[in-house]
């Protein structure tokens, strides 16, 4: 069950019983004043009729005019029965019947259909009066009230039924009246209640949404609660941890997009020395050569060893750890390049691929092995972009203190549509040949990271058929030696 629904029927049910319990007593105790009050109004009208007739009695009756019995003399009874036969008959007292007697028998009695409880008169004395209440076989409400008095020397009964209907009538009236308002109560209640239910339960809805949109992966999602309640105060608080776990994954997920980063820059960064180790230990294995030439080769291979060694601990600063303070130092530009061309002779000779290079004297202030990289992979990729009897041409000049380096091909060139995507991690323009050449798509995306170190960047223009100049832009430089 819904909590809005519990909620509902909670308060319903709270609402039915405060206000049935509630009407049931004021209902109960309306009829008990009511009846109460006719109970006190029909005592008070019946001691009026006994001190009126016990007034009739006067001082007692001499001898004469008293029969053997002790009986009052008839006249005497004759006036007590005038006067309460014109009472009954005025209707002035609101009784149903009345009847009077003495010791013996019955003296008057009006409307002898309404049954009279004959034990009841025992109970009364001359202090108070005796009273009940019953129903008679029509089921009427019926109010029987027995006085005495003394009449001369005898003593009087005096009994009088007075209607209660109306009293017990009204009663009936007032619980259909409180039926009714019980019912309408309820419901307007429930229907008010379910309102305040609905509105009190829309941050919890918000808040179940956001957290199935969060579970779905969503991790933006934010429940918007402008409430100060405890409800704003705990959408405030999931917010927080959303923004807390937001950051923690997306700190994982950058991390483990560096180390991927890493491990494919780390293995793109192997292929072309291992390339040329290879073709170098395979000279020194296959040919023969002078001890000059042998030297020289083993000298490459120990040399891009070490490199390589160096590298991957600066790719591992580069790249996952983000480091920046890296050890910069004056380095000819021609010197490098010159270094970069003897590494790629292998290489590019078993393409027939031709490098020159046309470099001024300057000097840069470089992290060389990290810029050493760079060059190696711009010369690869414009070595793979190239047919055989390609060219692949350098330059390098210092233009208002900023080192420029300029790699040109008469290779395939790129589509314009693609120059855009070249620089994302794993992208390969020429996937097929990538894949047949050993490419992942990653040194472009070294190369920015290298040339974002040096305070640069890369551009690139290329034209189908005829080729592509890759033109790097270093902010640092050393002047001219």
């Amino acid at each position: 069950m819904r909590f809005g629904l519990k909620m509902m029927l909670a308060i319903t049910a709270m609402l039915a019983l405060a206000f049935g319990v509630c009407g049931s007593v004021l209902i109960a105790s309306s009829a008990g004043n009511s009846l109460a009050q006719s109970q006190g109004a029909s005592a008070s009208a019946h001691r009026l009729i006994l001190y009126t007739l016990s007034a009739l009695g006067g001082a007692p009756q001499t001898g004469q005019q008293t029969g053997m019995q002790g009986k009052p003399a008839a006249d005497d009874y004759e006036e007590l029965i005038g006067t309460l036969a014109r009472l009954d008959e005025q209707g002035g007292q609101n009784w149903l019947s009345v009847r009077l007697s003495d010791e013996k028998s019955i003296v008057y009695t009006s409307r002898e259909s309404v049954a009279f409880d004959d034990t009841l008169f025992a109970c009364a004395d001359s202090d108070n009066n005796a009273m009940l209440s019953f129903r008679d076989e029509n089921g009427t409400y019926l109010l029987q009230i027995a006085g005495q008095f003394d009449f001369g020397t005898h003593t009087m009964y005096l009994e009088s039924i007075y209607d209660l209907s109306a009293v017990y009538l009204g009663r009936q009236n007032q619980q259909v009246l409180y039926r009714q308002l019980f019912i309408a109560v309820v419901a307007v209640g429930a229907a008010v209640s379910w309102l305040l239910t609905f509105w009190i339960t829309s941050p919890l809805r918000k808040l179940s949404s956001v957290t199935r949109a969060i579970a779905f992966g969503d991790l933006s999602s934010r429940a918007v609660i402008n409430s100060r309640d405890e409800i704003g105060v705990l959408a405030s608080d999931f917010n927080d941890m959303t923004d807390r776990l937001e950051g923690s994954i997306n700190e994982m997920m950058d991390t483990m997009r560096r180390q991927e980063e890493f491990m494919g820059g780390l293995a793109h960064e192997l292929k072309t020395p291992l390339t040329s180790i290879i073709g170098y230990a395979d000279l020194l294995r296959g040919h023969s050569l002078s001890d000059k030439e042998r030297r020289e080769a083993a000298n490459y291979v120990f040399m891009e060893g070490r490199r390589l060694e160096v590298l991957s601990l600066k790719l591992l600063d580069l790249i996952v750890l983000k480091k920046s303070d890296f050890t910069f130092m004056p380095v000819s530009i021609a010197g490098i390049i010159k270094d970069a061309a003897r590494l790629l002779r292998p290489v590019l000779a078993q393409r027939d691929v031709r490098l020159t290079y046309d470099c001024d004297d300057s000097v840069c202030m470089l992290e060389p092995d990290l810029f050493m990289s760079l060059l190696l992979n711009i010369i690869d990729n414009a070595r793979k972009a190239i047919d055989e009897g390609g060219e692949i041409r350098i330059e390098s000049r210092v233009k208002d203190d900023k080192c420029e380096l300029s790699i040109s091909d008469n290779g395939r060139g790129i589509p314009d549509d693609e120059l855009s995507k070249i620089r994302d991690a794993f992208y390969r323009v020429d996937k097929s040949r990538s894949r047949a050449q050993g490419g992942v798509g990653l040194g472009l995306r070294l190369c920015d990271e290298i040339a974002a170190l040096h305070g640069g960047g890369i551009s690139f223009e290329s034209e189908l058929g005829k080729g592509t100049t890759v033109t790097v832009r270093l902010e640092v430089a050393a002047g001219e030696t």
